[in-house]
């Protein structure tokens, strides 16, 4: 674990509850297939990713934007290509 504090999994799918179904569906199966596979970096990263307004996740997740975020790109792509 890194030395900031983790926030537990019930609090990491609170979050990615948001106001588009779409959204949901999206994080929530991310969350539910990769995230404990994820090192303490990408975990930052998918937090910092939470953060963002529902309007521009969206956007990343159709493609209509890109975050300039290296790694958070990266999450962006891996969740987009989930199936």
């Amino acid at each position: 674990m890194s030395t900031m504090e983790e926030p537990g999994l019930a609090t990491i799918r609170w979050k990615c509850r948001r106001g588009m179904l779409e959204l949901d569906i999206l994080l929530e199966r991310f969350v539910s297939r990769h995230y404990a596979g994820l090192d303490d970096a990408r975990r930052q990263a998918f937090m910092t990713l939470l953060d963002a307004e529902d309007d521009l996740l969206w956007d990343w997740m159709t493609g209509r934007n890109t975050p300039e975020e290296k790694g958070i790109a990266e999450l962006v792509e891996q969740i987009r290509n989930l199936r």
